[in-house]
């Protein structure tokens, strides 16, 4: 077990790290840095000079992270780095030629590859072995049956289950393009997604169970069949029932039937794993915005290998037979990195169902998860909730705990160290869909400060900047921003207006990088990606995000994150949520608070309110008005819509509602009359 000091007292935690590491030298990252100084690179003393070299010398870099994390590929090639006049156009290792799948498929022994647990307390588990026979079983039906070429599609719109991994497997080993939505995803919100791809094969489930609920999905499978253009298969896997009657899903066949038939028609022609080149299209992944259809962004395969690789080996410090637990659904980009912890040969733990913290923690013991990850939403909600899970559960593997989605406040850091683990590193991590990783991240060889990020990710040259794109002095707030060229970078857009990813094949092989795509990361500052996070630096090196820069409050023309108002209200237990929007009102914008309660809004608990944003941030921070309501919108990942929000509240539509959760909760946001004056 990795260890650390305690916290320090509460009193003085502000000023001094929560967390220290005792192990640091036998840490992955250490390894990777001796294994640097041995190829004559120089010598590293911490994160920072490792950081520094890794920006200045990107080509030495990633060649030593792909010997380091061990890539399999049938030829790397020479060339690491293929400039280009823009960092969107520039290229990683050009002449490889590997297979994603390949890669998370190392293993082949009979420990546990795959571990299932369902919120009924059902258990499955997959051997390597198994789970190996299984992908071939699947890439030979989506071979024989399917006819799955380089570059098709195949969609999934599955629970966090076994079978979806095993089949984003066996997509990726024939080459095949994986996009996968949640089954709480509403019709409309499943065609905004699945419509733009025209995915061949579509893989489904029955029904899911969330909150002590079976939800159906069939009768909207039916539907959401008939509205895709271009598909040929529609495959039924049984979660709720065994053989659930799929006489409203006309030409639904079974999952086990798929196979057979796969079996029956002599298997697969093509071999297991395709070799293809690095930026093979991978995945389709959707951006969770609220207006517009969602953008479908397409990663490849090489790039998201090499970056998750270096993510969970070096920053997570994950090892071989770590047992990695993620909360998502295969909707959100961490099911993504989350399948990558197989190519570290670790242990997958998954888990469908609500977000139950005594379960969660109940799962942590019992299958003796060394990483567990989660959003901030949780970890708030769980302090909240008054839980305290040293006290209740043994935690004896845990090691790392990651939190991303959303800023995880100082009082969160805080609670993690008194009353979940004190020799835990607690990693809060930020980056997004758009890369399929992170741009800051953890480091378990140095400090973990209260509501601080540790560090930018290995390989960017991130930074934050002002309006007219100069650097901030840590301390200022500005634009987050990465001045170079990295291997998960998107290919495109799909179906951009002059790009090629899209077309039919061999079109979507191709790079692209059409005007949308450009526009939405190279805009705002030419020639420098934009996240579009609000942020700034710290003295110890870290980061504060401080939420979307688009969400930013701008009243009389100070610029204000959202993030800093949520943390003042931490320490008030009668808020149990809040979501904060600006109003355009006077000529001007106001701050408007919105806060879900345990009782009754009085002007006593409003003033306190606006006294401990007035203490704890600013009097620019106070909002306006301050409105109880009974519900908060959040999209399906947890994250606070406050876009969304502020749409109703402007009486403009919101047009991606599948996006949300609780699309209903917006309702209450509409003509209030604290707001009309």
């Amino acid at each position: 077990m990795e260890s650390g000091s305690p916290p320090n007292a509460a009193a003085g935690r502000r000023d001094g790290p929560l967390w220290t590491p005792q192990a640091a030298e036998s840490t992955n990252l250490r390894a990777f840095c001796e294994s640097l100084e041995r190829r004559g690179c120089g010598s590293f003393g911490d994160y920072t000079e490792l950081h520094a070299f890794s920006v200045v010398h990107p080509e030495a870099f990633w060649s030593a992270a792909w010997d380091f994390c061990e890539v399999i590929a049938e030829s790397r090639g020479e060339c690491v780095i293929e400039p280009a006049a823009d960092i969107y156009s520039s290229r990683f290792f050009p002449d490889a030629r590997l297979n994603f799948a390949a890669n998370l498929l190392r293993r082949h022994d009979d420990s546990p590859a795959v571990i299932f647990s369902g919120e009924a307390g059902e258990r499955r588990q997959l051997s390597w072995s198994q789970l190996q026979a299984d992908v071939r079983r699947i890439s030979g039906a989506l071979d024989a049956v399917a006819g799955i070429r380089p570059g098709d599609r195949v969609a999934a719109w599955l629970p966090n289950i076994p079978e979806t991994c095993e089949l984003m497997l066996a997509t990726a080993a024939l080459g095949g393009v994986f996009s996968s939505c949640s089954p709480d995803f509403g019709t409309n919100g499943v065609i905004d997604r699945f419509g733009q791809i025209r995915p061949r094969v579509l893989v489904a489930v029955d029904g899911y169970r969330y909150g002590g609920k079976d939800f159906d999905c069939l009768e909207r499978l039916g539907e959401i069949a008939s509205r895709l253009e271009g598909l040929e298969h529609l495959v039924v896997v049984p979660f709720l029932d065994s053989r659930p009657d799929l006489g409203v899903v006309p030409g639904a066949v079974l999952w086990e039937d798929f196979l057979a038939s796969g079996t029956s028609g002599g298997g697969a022609s093509a071999p297991l794993f395709a070799p293809l080149p690095f930026d093979h299209p991978l995945y389709v992944l959707y951006s969770s915005g609220t207006t517009g259809v969602p953008k479908s962004i397409v990663h490849r395969a090489g790039g998201v290998l090499l970056k998750h690789l270096v993510e969970q080996r070096l920053n997570c410090d994950v090892r071989p037979g770590d047992r990695v637990f993620y909360f998502t659904t295969a909707g959100w980009m961490m099911w993504n990195w989350l399948m990558s912890a197989l190519a570290s040969e670790a242990t997958l733990v998954l888990y469908d169902g609500a977000p139950d913290p005594v379960r969660l923690f109940d799962l942590t013991d019992a299958e003796g998860i060394t990483l567990f990850g989660t959003a901030a939403g949780f970890i708030e909600a769980t302090a909240k909730g008054g839980l305290s899970p040293r006290r209740t559960h043994r935690l004896e593997r845990l090691r790392t705990i990651t939190s991303t989605g959303s800023p995880l406040s100082p009082e969160g850091f805080e609670y993690v160290y008194s009353e979940v683990k004190s020799d835990v590193h607690l990693a809060s991590i930020s980056g997004g869909t758009d890369l399929c990783g992170c741009l800051v991240n953890g480091d378990p060889t140095a400090p973990v400060y209260a509501g601080e990020i540790q560090r930018p990710a290995l390989g960017l040259a991130i930074d934050v900047f002002d309006d007219e794109g100069r650097s901030c002095p840590p301390g200022t707030q500005g634009e987050l921003v990465c001045r170079n060229a990295f291997p998960s970078m998107p290919l495109g857009f799909w179906n951009d207006a002059d790009g090629n990813v899209g077309d039919d094949p061999p079109g979507v092989l191709g790079v692209t990088t059409g005007p949308r795509y450009r526009r939405a990361y190279f805009e705002r500052f030419p020639g420098v990606w934009h996240q579009g996070d609000f942020a700034r630096w710290t003295g110890n090196g870290g980061m504060v995000i401080a939420g979307r820069s688009d969400a930013t409050l701008n009243p009389g023309g100070v610029r204000i994150g959202t993030a800093e108002i949520y943390r003042c209200l931490e320490s008030i237990p009668e808020v149990l949520e809040a979501i904060v929007i600006g109003q355009p009102f006077g000529g001007d914008t106001r701050i408007v608070l919105f806060v879900r309660l345990r009782g009754a809004l009085t002007d006593e608990l409003t003033q306190r309110i606006r006294a401990r944003i007035r203490g704890g941030a600013s009097p620019r921070h106070v909002p306006a008005r301050v409105v109880a309501v009974d519900d908060i919108p959040r999209t399906r990942s947890g994250k606070l819509t406050e876009l969304a929000v502020r749409d109703v509240v402007c009486g403009r539509p919101v047009r991606n509602t599948e996006a949300i959760a609780n699309p209903e909760a917006l309702a209450q946001f509409r003509d209030r009359p604290e707001l009309a004056s």
